[in-house]
């Protein structure tokens, strides 16, 4: 019983000596930035084609730009939307950029916490640092809003963020966003939009049960575990060939949000196009059109 009761103590000793371990575990690197000049209307436009508005703006409750509060549905816990403004105590007007470049490119939060991968910075790992300097510089320009975030509701073990960085030691895959040699520019251009900034792969890439995307099977196979109830069809080359979609009508619906039937985007997308895409250069759109429509499987 002795010999039981010292092995039952040990395990419980080594295993509070992980828990330990894992809590005091720092994650990410501190970035050293150069010195570099923002530009104001380049980085409004990577915010919203990013979703930082769409995602970041209460807009049903007439909340004020960038203030946070929208509700996001998980099966894990109830998710809302941070304050983004330039508020000091609420928001981060109190941040360096480097605490900015080190939350959007890696998920982690200044106080060393990491972030729930709802917050797709995995897409946002590739931004280069005058991308970083263009969105602080826009960033700065948002009036403050002394509304405090509203706290997360999820649901046990899940609102242990310690448990998150298992989650990206597990899970974590960078976008590959770099140029593919043999593609053209227009081509290489779409890429950097749809696998990095606008993360189309967040909402139509199956997901496991821990929530990670399933990129190597499912890469744009669709989902049907949105948040909310929602439902992301498929958009891989094969599927949107196949219900006759074309470059052309793909910009216009990036656009409009009018399909080639004459429906139109509902829910999510219906809010990409509308604080999103719709703010996109036609060569974007376009762009992004004729990389989602070229059969890129392996590359």
């Amino acid at each position: 019983m002795k010999r039981i009761y010292r092995l039952g103590l040990a395990s419980a000793v080594l295993a509070a000596a992980g828990l330990a371990a894992v809590i005091a575990w720092p994650i990410g690197l501190t970035p050293q930035l150069p010195d570099l000049t923002g530009e104001v209307d380049r980085g409004a436009y990577l915010a919203r084609a990013g979703g930082c508005i769409a995602c970041h703006t209460n807009f049903a409750e007439g909340g004020a730009p960038l203030a946070g509060g929208v509700k996001l549905e998980t099966p894990f816990g109830t998710l809302y939307s941070p304050n983004l403004t330039t508020d000091p105590d609420h928001g981060i007007g109190g941040w360096t950029i480097e605490e900015f470049a080190k939350a959007v490119r890696q998920g982690v939060a200044p106080d060393g916490q990491p972030y729930y991968p709802a917050f797709p910075y995995p897409f946002y790992a590739d931004f280069t640092d005058q991308d970083i300097a263009d969105l602080w510089a826009a960033f700065q320009t948002v009036p403050p809003v002394a509304t405090p975030s509203r706290a997360q509701e999820m649901a046990f073990p899940f609102n242990q963020r310690w448990g998150l960085k298992l989650w990206r030691a597990a899970f974590l895959e960078p976008p590959h966003t770099d140029p593919v040699p043999g593609k053209g520019d227009v081509w290489n251009r779409g890429r950097l939009l749809v696998e990095g900034v606008t993360h189309c792969a967040a909402c139509h890439t199956g997901r496991n049960l821990l929530g990670a995307r399933k990129s190597d099977t499912e890469h744009f196979k669709g989902s049907d575990a949105l948040p909310g109830g929602d439902k992301a069809p498929a958009i891989d080359s094969e599927t949107l060939q196949m219900r006759g979609w074309t470059v052309d009508s793909l910009a216009y619906a990036l656009r409009t949000g009018i399909m080639p039937d004459g429906d139109v985007f509902g829910g999510a997308m219906g809010e990409v196009v509308t604080y999103g895409t719709s703010f996109l250069t036609d060569e974007d759109r376009r762009a992004m059109s004729i990389y989602l429509l070229d059969d890129h499987d392996g590359v």
